[in-house]
């Protein structure tokens, strides 16, 4: 017999619960079709969406702060590594192997350190915080089910008071559930207009407290590690003046298409060599001052008795060495064959007069040579200036030798497709101011051993 009057209690909880429900649904339909009105209390809705601010703030700050501390975990883990590995290079026979090992340990124990005071002081008070939204929440959502009970409850005791016949009993019994729906709801009601203000000021005072905690562990963090850096610097000073002579150098990017292309041109260089007396080494093949251009002048001969394929006066910027006619380079004195004397004579004669003219030559849009050369204290072509930081060695013969000081004059190359990447083209100050011979005394250079000056 208990045990059925205990199932009886137990199904007629559920039935009143299924038919609150029903009840609450009849009348959230009624009002959104405006047939019944709805208790509406603004500066509630207010203190809901403040709060509803509220949560998804700190919501983000937590899953932000626990990122953070993943991140200072992972950079716990990559120093411990690299600090591992600097003990395993270390060699027993150096100085200050101990201390670096200490320095390692010490490294460790502070990464260990600041993470759990940021766990306790920061992440904890974090979800403490945090902790207090879901019963609230839960109590909103509570509040607005009594809101809509009540709202049933005084429309059902207002519809009995309007019928024509009236039921003094049902009036009765409707008035009753309305003060009780009513009281009931007005206490939560009460309980909730004065917490979510005070837990919406709250945050002010929550977040000054947990970014000030942060920024003061991470504040001390910093300059423990600090002392802990300074001192391995300490210790590596040390074992760099005791073998000062091994100390690293830097080293330039490697040439690979540069080296071909000088290859190539000390080749052609070497098949095309001048006479002995000229030393002047001929610009590369298809660059711009290698191609002059070239003007045949069909003019009639001249009054005087000047003879076709007479020597014709040589304009200013004409090469010294020979004279190109017609795409070709004439051969020097004495260099044909017999033979071929009578025939070239031949030609000479029945050939119209050839004007040669060569003109500056533009690399990359800046004149090098004649009027438009810029500033005559400058080489052709100037860009900028750098300045050698650390010497370099040659290793080949379009190469500069530098020392840490020297200035360098940047000019262009003159084909673009023989600059590799990190090195420049350009001529030391001090030769260019005693000799101005560009072809002498340009050459490329590693760009990483030099700073640029203005």
């Amino acid at each position: 017999m208990a045990e059925m009057g205990s199932k009886g209690v137990t199904a007629g909880k559920i039935a009143s619960n299924v038919q609150k429900k029903l009840t609450r649904a009849q009348e959230k339909v009624l009002q959104k079709l405006g047939k019944a009105d709805e208790t509406k209390d603004e500066q509630f809705e207010q203190c809901v969406q403040n709060f509803n601010k509220q949560l998804t703030e700190g919501t983000r700050l937590q899953k932000d702060l626990r990122t953070y501390l993943a991140s200072v975990k992972a950079m716990h883990e990559a120093s411990k590594k690299l600090n591992e590995c600097l003990q395993e290079v270390y060699e027993p026979d150096w100085p200050g192997r101990d201390e670096a090992n200490k320095i390692a340990e010490n490294n460790d124990l502070l990464w260990m350190d600041y993470h759990q005071k940021l766990v306790d002081q920061a992440l904890l008070t974090m979800d403490t915080y945090l902790g207090q939204f879901p019963d609230i929440k839960s109590r909103i959502a509570k509040r607005g089910r009594k809101l809509v009970d009540y709202d049933s409850a005084r429309h059902h005791y207002e519809s009995l008071q309007t019928a024509k016949k009236k039921d003094e009993a049902k009036i009765a019994k409707a008035e009753e559930e309305l003060i009780k729906a009513q009281k009931v709801f007005e206490e939560m009601n009460v309980d909730l207009q004065e917490e979510l203000p005070s837990l919406w000021n709250s945050r002010v005072g929550f977040y000054v407290n947990t970014f000030q905690s942060i920024a003061g562990l991470e504040e001390n963090f910093h300059k423990e590690m600090s002392k802990l850096n300074q001192n391995l610097n300490d210790v590596l000073v040390s074992l760099e003046k005791q073998h000062g002579s091994n100390t690293f150098t830097v080293k330039a990017q490697p040439r690979k298409k540069s080296k071909l292309f000088s290859r190539l041109r000390r080749k052609k260089n070497s098949d095309n060599a001048p006479a002995k007396g000229n030393k002047s080494p001929s610009p590369p093949d298809g660059s711009p001052a290698a191609t002059p251009e070239i003007r045949v002048n069909h003019e009639p001969e001249p009054a005087g008795g000047a003879t076709p394929g007479a020597a014709l006066p040589k304009s200013p910027s004409q090469p010294a060495e020979a004279s190109e006619v017609a795409g070709g380079t004439q051969p020097a004195a004495g260099a044909q064959e017999p033979g071929e004397t009578a025939a070239s004579e031949a030609a000479s004669s029945s050939l119209p007069a050839v004007v040669v003219e060569t003109f500056p030559a533009t690399v990359n849009g800046t004149v090098e040579g004649g009027s438009g050369a810029g500033r005559l204290d400058l080489p052709p072509g100037f860009m900028f200036k750098v300045q050698a930081q650390h010497d370099y060695t040659a290793t080949d013969t379009d190469e500069l030798q530098l020392k840490a000081g020297d200035v360098v004059l940047v000019i262009p190359f003159q084909n673009p497709e023989e600059q590799d990447e990190g090195w420049l083209m350009g001529v030391k100050e001090s030769d260019w101011n005693q000799h101005k011979e560009l072809e002498k005394c340009r050459g490329v250079f590693p760009e990483n051993f030099t700073e640029r000056v203005p």
